[in-house]
């Protein structure tokens, strides 16, 4: 049984503010120790929006529809990154642009620098990596493109479920695709896409995959920066986990 929580957040329940041209939902709202939130945009055909903030870094993420950042393409699934104080708009093309936007502010921990800032990356050139179990991720920005404040990711979980964890960072997680449940405590929450969530540090829990034979895909966002693939255990789940080939 499903119980009532205020942790996931969905689009349809969030009153949507903006003109005409674009819409927006805030989803997960900063909130006192983290200036980490995140909301949907849709942008009418030829719409745009100005991105620059003097106040926050953006990460952008477009799943539908085409569009541009300055120029730069957004075509399929494709990540954007505007750092503090940088002037850059984003443009919707003749079908629409429908994207998740992250803001994070200048009291972030700062990764050291490891690559040149990279505007733009489209999720089909990203070469996948590793996490818990036997579920993979793909970086779209972090520290190895200029983003040094946050690491943004599309991760996949199998059908089923990993063992209770917990990580040491800053986290909002945003459903591309599929179904699940997300288990907090004694709480459980479904899941579907375009919801989000916010999972704070040290916070043990499971996202868990409902469906039989299809990839839950999540959008990640985690604060200070670094990889995805770093979670913890508990000592009575450590002693019992086995590693899936």
């Amino acid at each position: 049984m499903l119980s009532q929580m205020a942790r996931v957040a969905r689009p349809d329940d969030v009153a949507p503010s903006g003109g005409d041209a674009v819409e927006r939902r805030l989803l997960v709202p900063p909130e006192r120790g983290s200036e980490l939130a995140l909301d949907a945009l849709r942008l009418e055909p030829g719409a745009s929006l100005d991105l620059t903030d003097d106040l926050h870094d953006t990460l952008l993420f477009a799943h539908t529809g085409t569009g541009s950042l300055d120029g730069e393409p957004l075509a399929g699934a494709a990540a954007g990154f505007v750092p503090t104080g940088q002037a850059r708009r984003v443009t919707a093309g003749p079908n629409g642009l429908v994207c998740v936007r992250a803001t994070l502010g200048a009291a972030t921990d700062l990764h050291a620098p490891m690559g040149s800032v990279e505007p733009v990356v489209a999720l089909d050139h990203v070469e996948p990596g590793k996490a818990t179990g036997a579920r993979s991720f793909q970086v779209l920005h972090g520290p190895h493109n200029g983003c040094t404040r946050a690491t943004m990711f599309v991760g996949y979980i199998p059908p089923g479920a990993a063992p209770w964890h917990y990580h040491l960072y800053d986290e909002i997680v945003w459903v591309l695709r599929g179904e699940g449940r997300l288990h907090i405590g004694e709480t459980v929450e479904a899941l579907a896409a375009g919801v989000a969530f916010r999972l704070h540090p040290r916070e043990v829990h499971i996202v868990e995959n409902t469906e039989e034979a299809a990839e839950l895909a999540v959008l990640g966002i985690f604060t200070p920066a670094g990889s995805p693939s770093a979670a913890y255990l508990e000592p009575h789940v450590a002693g019992s986990y086995v590693i899936s080939g």
